[in-house]
């Protein structure tokens, strides 16, 4: 059998509608077929590979890795030169009450260790959540994710969980003082990118401080280096409780990360002893490309280029006449289309033309574009161009 006949056979599918391209090679920004045909990856594999694909300074920190060794216990059993030096170099970018980081595998693990820090912690069970958020698949990630049609047919989930409006002020009444935590994205990503209004996160912080209420942010999608801030949480003047990382942090690793401060952290070591563990969280390899990710963000100056970068295209693709609006959260952008029903041409169009972009799940006539930070003002010009000559062919 072909890899595309064993693809449909054996791997089991999260949906009958795959891409359904078979990639033999990708670097920087580009992918390649097993024809040679060249695509944009204009999504960054979902916000992953902020660093691009198979950065030369990612890949000689796997390889220096590969040589010393791979996993040898469980997490947090063995100390481990990756684990430490990625704990000090996040620790080192972060408020000095964000200094105690728990390493997992992925963006939903940390969601899971972030709800049991919190419940842990506070001892309350109450959990405020916002629709259209997006928060992992696992049970309690899911059970605190904002779309309904997601979550039906897994019922019954965490029970605890209230779910509150975007940015509508009279809703922060729904916070008590039986509330553990209230879990937000500054920047609501599978809605569309819709960013948190500076008035409604000033009036959320100053309640959940006079509760006594942890924020627990979730930056997967949206940190490290995404808004052209580090973390997303600093364009808006607060300081999160609990901040939960994942995707662009292994670089193009798995790995993902919840960090505290260390009194709130240390009570999942007591009562009960292993209160949250994981075998492969940290692994040393994932942790080694990190800190060379951490590192190029950095030292290419990655951040300072990315409102420029989001700007040009907004600029180039926010006039054509099959989009109806643009919303960009520095290099994020939530494209709507003006006729849904031309949506499935659109994406059959832009793969023709060599660009992969995506849907947001929860603004299903939105298209994603969030390209890799590192690509060059020629490949933005060419990305532009290539997704307008799909849209002159479906749209119109």
């Amino acid at each position: 059998m072909t890899d595309r006949e064993i693809f449909y056979r054996h791997l089991g599918l999260p949906s009958f509608n795959a891409m359904d391209l078979e990639i033999v090679k990708a670097d920087g920004i580009w992918f390649y077929d097993r024809t040679g045909k060249k695509f944009m990856d204009l999504v960054s594999g979902i916000t992953v590979s902020n660093v691009g694909h198979r950065h030369p300074k990612v890949i000689q920190a796997i390889s220096e890795q590969t040589d010393k060794y791979l996993h040898l216990n469980v997490y947090g059993e063995f100390i481990q030169s990756p684990q430490v030096k990625l704990a000090k170099k996040l620790v080192s970018l972060l408020p000095e009450t964000l200094n105690n980081v728990f390493f997992v595998n992925s963006g939903s693990e940390a969601i899971e260790g972030s709800l049991k820090l919190a419940k842990r912690y506070t001892g309350r069970s109450g959990i405020i959540s916002f629709y259209n958020a997006y928060h992992g698949s696992t049970h309690g990630s899911l059970s605190i994710t904002g779309n309904e049609s997601l979550k039906n047919a897994y019922r019954p989930l965490l029970p605890g969980i209230r779910q509150i409006e975007f940015n509508n002020l009279s809703h922060l009444e729904a916070i008590t003082s039986d509330t553990a935590c209230v879990v937000l994205e500054t920047v609501q990503a599978e809605a569309g990118i819709v960013s948190i209004h500076q008035e409604f996160i000033d009036c959320l912080v100053k309640r959940c401080r006079d509760l006594k209420v942890l924020i627990l942010l979730d930056d997967i999608q949206m940190g490290l280096g995404r808004t052209g801030k580090m973390f997303s949480f600093e364009h808006f003047g607060f300081i999160p409780d609990i901040l939960a990382l994942a995707k662009a942090l292994g670089a193009g690793m798995p790995l993902g990360a919840f960090i505290s401060s260390k009194e709130i952290m240390e009570t999942l070591a007591y009562n009960p002893e292993l209160g949250h563990i994981t075998t492969f969280g940290g692994h040393p390899v994932s942790c080694a490309a990190a800190i060379a990710g951490l590192d190029v963000l950095l030292s290419e100056n990655l951040l300072g280029q990315v409102a420029g970068k989001g700007r040009i295209l907004e600029e180039k693709l926010g006039h054509h006449p099959g989009f109806s609006a643009v919303r960009r959260a520095g290099l994020a952008l939530g494209i709507d289309l003006k006729n849904q029903d031309k949506k499935e041409h659109f994406m059959r169009s832009a793969i023709g033309h060599g660009a992969i972009i995506d849907w947001y799940m929860f603004r299903p006539a939105t298209f994603r574009i969030a390209p890799p930070l590192t690509i060059t003002p020629d490949e933005l010009e060419e990305a532009c161009q290539r997704i307008l000559a799909a849209a002159h062919e479906s749209l119109e």
